[in-house]
């Protein structure tokens, strides 16, 4: 079995408490990548009520582009990032993944997210740890399991991507019904 390393280019995020703010309106600004960001590239939506934090900089950073494979050492949880969050600056706590050339980037986003062997993995890493965080070691010496060929890989990853924005579109709806039902019937302890 190959190690992740083997197979991925792994590339941490900025540190951010080593940022320097500029303050001078020409420098670069730049949106930090945040958990939010990843669940709703994940599902492909927008959450409404995501206010980013960005920062104005002349500092080297890393920024993510669409398409990049994106892990979160807090959540554990891997994403792929959409157009709506290119060029957004990632910190030392997202590790950007860059598979060779036969993964597919949907596939490994599933793999990272749903094979049990890797799973458990993660979970066996986090034994004993005061703080619940992944690492970029743990990460890089996971050991993965035999790919399947290429079309199969790509026909799994989309099937995963287009059944997770189903569910958060069902999610969606039945909260839109709950919020309906709940306003009616405030309106309907009021009629009498």
């Amino acid at each position: 079995m190959k190690k992740l390393s083997e197979r991925v280019e792994l590339v941490s995020g900025s540190p951010q408490f080593r940022l320097t703010e500029s303050f001078d309106e020409q420098a670069p600004l730049y949106y930090f990548y945040s958990q939010t960001d990843l669940s709703d590239d994940l599902v492909g939506m927008v959450s409404p009520d995501n206010d980013n934090k960005q920062i104005r900089t002349r500092d080297k950073v890393n920024t993510l582009h669409a398409g990049d494979v994106v892990f979160s050492l807090t959540s554990g949880t891997a994403s792929m990032v959409r157009k709506v969050h290119e060029n957004y600056l990632y910190t030392q706590n997202y590790v950007r993944l860059d598979p060779e050339n036969h993964i597919d980037s949907k596939y490994l986003v599933y793999l990272l997210n749903e094979n049990k062997t890797i799973r458990k993995q993660l979970m066996i890493g986090l034994q004993g740890s005061q703080v619940l965080k992944y690492t970029l070691r743990q990460l890089k010496e996971l050991k993965m399991p035999k790919l399947p060929s290429i079309e199969k890989q790509k026909n799994i990853g989309e099937v995963y991507f287009k059944q997770l924005r189903l569910h958060a579109l069902r999610n969606r709806v039945a909260e839109s019904e709950k919020v309906i039902l709940l306003k009616r019937l405030e309106e309907a302890t009021y009629d009498e």
